[in-house]
């Protein structure tokens, strides 16, 4: 007889500290991916899903590498479970990418003129001084800010 296969997930030691706030933020990711996008551009409608995406990757960003509360095992669990995005973290270790919002702002592929967005230019290098990401809504996260 064959084993069968069950889809419990073994919680690595303090996950039981992060899991309401994440729990937090997938609810209020589930109510932004159905919340009626009447009267908004395609791209706005996408802009708080971007958002909180943004806030899970950061939130467990700070515990592990700025606090270090948590464990590289639960760390490595949550980027396993898809709790936090593996590659804008990557990006966030590296020097001039500190304060970047979304993968897509820096590829030159996505522009006019194959550059990066116009939220990446630091704002007393700005023409405009109010503005707004096509892709995800950021209005600047450069790290010279």
């Amino acid at each position: 007889m064959p084993k069968v296969k069950t889809n419990r997930v073994k919680y690595p030691e303090g996950w039981e500290l992060i899991e309401p706030t994440l729990r937090e933020l997938q609810g209020k990711m589930r109510e932004a991916e159905n919340d009626p996008h009447d009267g908004k551009r395609k791209c706005e409608a996408l802009w708080p899903i971007f958002k909180i995406a943004h806030q899970k990757s950061r939130y467990i960003f700070d515990l592990y590498h700025r606090r270090k509360e948590i464990s590289k095992e639960l760390y490595e669990f949550c980027m396993d479970q898809g709790y936090a995005d593996r590659n804008l973290i990557a990006k966030w270790k590296k020097p001039g990418y500190e304060r970047l919002c979304c993968l897509r702002c820096m590829q030159p592929r996505d522009h006019n003129f194959a550059t990066t967005c116009v939220c990446r230019v630091p704002k007393h290098l700005r023409e405009e001084k109010v503005i707004e990401c096509v892709h995800c809504g950021c209005r600047g996260c450069a790290s010279g800010d």
